[in-house]
Formats: C-alpha cells, sequence, structure tokens
C-alpha cells in the first residue's frame, strides 16, 4: 500500500518533516505548560477544514468556550471543527458516585467509549485529543492505558484517520514505551534562555515512523497568524561555477589595491574599530553593485534604514534612488527579535528574489543578538555555506574592540578562517594627528596589492592617497618625520 502524505498547513514544519504527515498514521504531541500544545493542533485541523476535510478536536480537560476563547486572539474561526466536551462538569448534578465499581474502573471505559462514539458518529479525517496525559491519569495501571491506547491507534489505521495525541513530557518520561505505540512524537518546548532575558521556543521530532525527517531543535514563533517553523537546515556547501567576474568598490585607487576589486560569489570581512568608516564602505560595495545592475540586500542590527540613507548622502553616497528601485534593500533586524534560522530564512527569501549582494552590518551585532541560541560559529559557518551555493556576493563588517593595539586580530570572534577575503581598517597617529589607513590582509582568489593606503572620508565619498603612509597598518605608533 502507498503512503499517502499530506501538508501541516504550519509553515516550515512541511520541510521538518521532509513533505508531511502520513494519513492514517497517529502522533504523539509532547510539551510542558504553555509550549504550544494547543494552538499547535488548532491550526493543524483549520488547514484541514481548508482542503474540506471533516475535522474533529476532542476536550478531555478543557470546556469548549473556554477552547474558543483562548484562540480568540488569533482571529480563528474554530466553528467547523467539531468540538467534542469530554472535560469534567463543575456542576453537582452530573457528579457520579460508583458504589459497585471504583472510580478508576469505571472512569476510563466511559471516556474511551465517548470518544469511540464520537468518530464512529462523525469519521473525521482528523483528530485531536487533548490530552491523553487525562485518560492516563484515569487508567488502573500503565499496562492498562498502554493496551488501551494501541488498540485506540490500530482503530485510528483502520479508519484512515489521523490523530494529534497531546501529552505530557513528565509523563512520557515515566513510560519510556508509549513512543512505540505510535507513529511520530513531536515535542514542543518553551525554556529561558541562558541569560534568562526572552523565551525561546523550539520544535523536535522525536521520532516519524518509515520517513527521514530533518533532526535538531527547529525555532518556533507564536505570532497572531499562528505557529512558523523555522527549520535549522544543515546547509551542504557546493559552489556553482566561479564567474572571473568581480564587484568594484567605485574607488579607482581602492579597485588598483584589489587588482580590479572584490570576486563575485566570495565572503569579505570588512574590519577595523569603531568610527573607522566600515559601515560606510559596506554601503560603498553596496552602491558600487546597484551600479553594475546587481540587487543588494543591507542586514543591520544597528542602525534604522533612515540612519543608514542619511550617514550615506552625507558623505556624498546616493543610495537613495536606488532604494526607491528596489536595488537596494535595507532591513533593520531586532536582535531581541530573531534567531539564527529565522534570519537564513529572510537570506533565503532574498535570494528567491534575485538578490546577488548581501552585506550584514555588523558580524558582532549578529554575535551578540543571536548568542541566546546556540554555538555562532556553527551559525555563522552555516549562513555562509548557504550564500556560497546560492552564489551570492557578501560583506560582513566587523567591529574591533580595540581602537590601536600591538596585537591585531581581524575578528575576536574566531571566524576569519571562513571569509575569503579580509580588508582592515585602522587609525594611527603621525605627528599629533589621527589619520585613517586601509590595507588588503587576505584574498584567497585573487591577487591584490599589499601596501597599506590613507584614506579620507569628505562630503564627496571616499578619497585614497596615492603615496603610502608613514605609518605600520599594525601599529598605533607614530612614525613621524
Amino acid at each position: 500500500m502507498s503512503i499517502e502524505t499530506f501538508s501541516t498547513g504550519i509553515k516550515g514544519l512541511d520541510v521538518v518533516l521532509k513533505g508531511g504527515l502520513v494519513r492514517g498514521h497517529t502522533y504523539l504531541i509532547v510539551g510542558t505548560a504553555g509550549s504550544g500544545k494547543t494552538i499547535f493542533s488548532i491550526q493543524w485541523l483549520l488547514n484541514g477544514v481548508k482542503s474540506g476535510e471533516q475535522c474533529m478536536f476532542i476536550s478531555m480537560a478543557e470546556p469548549a468556550e473556554q477552547l474558543q476563547a483562548n484562540v480568540s486572539s488569533f482571529n480563528w474561526d474554530i466553528s467547523a471543527v467539531r468540538i467534542i466536551d469530554l472535560s469534567p462538569k463543575t456542576k453537582p448534578e452530573v457528579v457520579e458516585e460508583y458504589h459497585v465499581l471504583s472510580p478508576v474502573e469505571v472512569e476510563p471505559m466511559h471516556a474511551w467509549q465517548s470518544i469511540y462514539e464520537a468518530i464512529d458518529k462523525y469519521d473525521p479525517q482528523r483528530v485531536v485529543i487533548d490530552s491523553v496525559t487525562f485518560m492516563s491519569y484515569l487508567s488502573v495501571d500503565t499496562f492498562q492505558f498502554r493496551k488501551q491506547l494501541l488498540s485506540f491507534v490500530n482503530y485510528l489505521k483502520a479508519k484512515r484517520c489521523t490523530a494529534f495525541l497531546i501529552y505530557e513530557p513528565e509523563e512520557m518520561n515515566k513510560d519510556v514505551s508509549l513512543p512505540l505505540t505510535v507513529d511520530g512524537v513531536i515535542m514542543l518546548r518553551k525554556t529561558l534562555s541562558s541569560s534568562k532575558v526572552l523565551d525561546i521556543r523550539t520544535l523536535e521530532v522525536q521520532k516519524l515512523r518509515g520517513r527521514g525527517y530533518c533532526s535538531g531543535l527547529h525555532p518556533m514563533r507564536i505570532t497572531h497568524e499562528g505557529i512558523t517553523i523555522y527549520p535549522h537546515i544543515i546547509e551542504q556547501m557546493h559552489t556553482p561555477n566561479l564567474p572571473n567576474a568581480k564587484i568594484s568598490s567605485g574607488i579607482p585607487l581602492l579597485d588598483e589595491m584589489l587588482h580590479g576589486g572584490i570576486e563575485v560569489n566570495t565572503v569579505t570581512l570588512l574590519t577595523g574599530p569603531t568610527g573607522i568608516g566600515k559601515s560606510s564602505m559596506g554601503t560603498q560595495f553596496a552602491l558600487s553593485a546597484a551600479n553594475e545592475g546587481r540587487k543588494v540586500v543591507v542586514y543591520s542590527f544597528e542602525e534604522t534604514p533612515e540612519y543608514i540613507i542619511r550617514r550615506a548622502t552625507e558623505i556624498g553616497q546616493n543610495i537613495v534612488p536606488f532604494v526607491q528601485q528596489g536595488m537596494i534593500n535595507i532591513r533593520h533586524i531586532n536582535p531581541l527579535e530573531l534567531f539564527p534560522d529565522e534570519l537564513l530564512s529572510m537570506i533565503r527569501a532574498d535570494a528567491a528574489a534575485n538578490t546577488s549582494v548581501l552585506v550584514l552590518d555588523s558580524i558582532r551585532g549578529y554575535h551578540m543578538a543571536m548568542e541566546q541560541f546556540g554555538d555562532m560559529d556553527a551559525h555563522v559557518q552555516n549562513m555562509v555555506s548557504y550564500l556560497k551555493s546560492a552564489g551570492i556576493t557578501a560583506f560582513f563588517i566587523n567591529e574591533l574592540e580595540y581602537i590601536t593595539s600591538e596585537a591585531v586580530r581581524l575578528t575576536e570572534l574566531g571566524i576569519s578562517y571562513i571569509v575569503d577575503n579580509a580588508l582592515l581598517l585602522r587609525f594611527a597617529e603621525v605627528g599629533g594627528k589621527i589619520i585613517r589607513i586601509i590595507g588588503c590582509i587576505k584574498k584567497r582568489l585573487g591577487s591584490f596589492e599589499p601596501q597599506a593606503r590613507e584614506f579620507f572620508i569628505t562630503k564627496d565619498g571616499f578619497q585614497i592617497k596615492e603615496e603610502l603612509p608613514e605609518c605600520s597598518l599594525f601599529s598605533g605608533a607614530t612614525k613621524a618625520s
């Protein structure tokens, strides 16, 4: 019999599941209180309603009215979802007393019978039971519950009904054999970040019978539209055929230093202390690329689009026409609102929209914003792998902590090995005057002039002097005559 899969309707989840769910399979949805289990399940049912399927939500603990109230903030109409309310009633007249049999012998039989009767009567294609934890509490023992659940799973398979069974992780830990009963286990988590400043929601597929899936923790966000998953995909680096094209800086003497410019489909690090002009240099490359007909996106962790445009205008970088034409897109990233995989999904969307040049300002801002979510070197490496595979030329701006230092490093974050090219911008003091100097430290795919140059930032843009500076690129010490 062929396996029939279908979409979950939850953005990003089908990617994690490598296609979707299997028709007629039963899935355990595990998570602590507040992790989003009910929202996750309702969203899945509503997608079934859109597909013309009969969908049922069986509530074991929460009254139907409360369920509707809980999802009201999403503006969802759940009237098409058949809700079977088996939650405990509080009215004294409906409380039953048992004189021959104990409650634990009668209640589970009554609850299971009600579930079977509802499914037989309405024949749903999708069903959610919230939650089977409540059913386990009613069972005489673990063995009895496991037996009842296995019978129920087989019953659902015979009816080709796909089911979500909501369960608490503490109960699953007590009975490690329970996941063997179902076809899949999806774990939802909500944890505090290491610095305890924000909640981190993730989804993990722990089991998927007969199917492959993307392993690991996948960031999850609950918005006014419901749940969105940002799949954590390990990118396999494969570089397309490398053209001989280069991106000019638009500054003749800098292009001369770089022997024509920066090769396309490479990653360039623009590094230096605060105030040296790194961001303006990144904007210069963006402007030159747009002039050459390349679509550019600038991701900024520090500056808003208005601030970037104002700064560029003050030094003669007229990027406004290109912004208005959509050739340069500026995206301000709030450091507390984005997961690394969420940012990568935005980059993928930009790549699909024919973006060929990316400026990330800055890599330190990225590191500080994303350090709550694991090893940043691994996230940066994953992003670089994707950029190279997508044929995107990237400029990473990096701020060095020290304005001058004898121990010069390209970056304090330990990622210099990832980049293909590196331009070092530094301050120096000559005869009591602070000057700026620039030099190319690394160029993986081409040659370059090894000499450093002094440069200025004026109202007309960058100007580079032809003569060599009277000081070293690697020291702030004076060498005045």
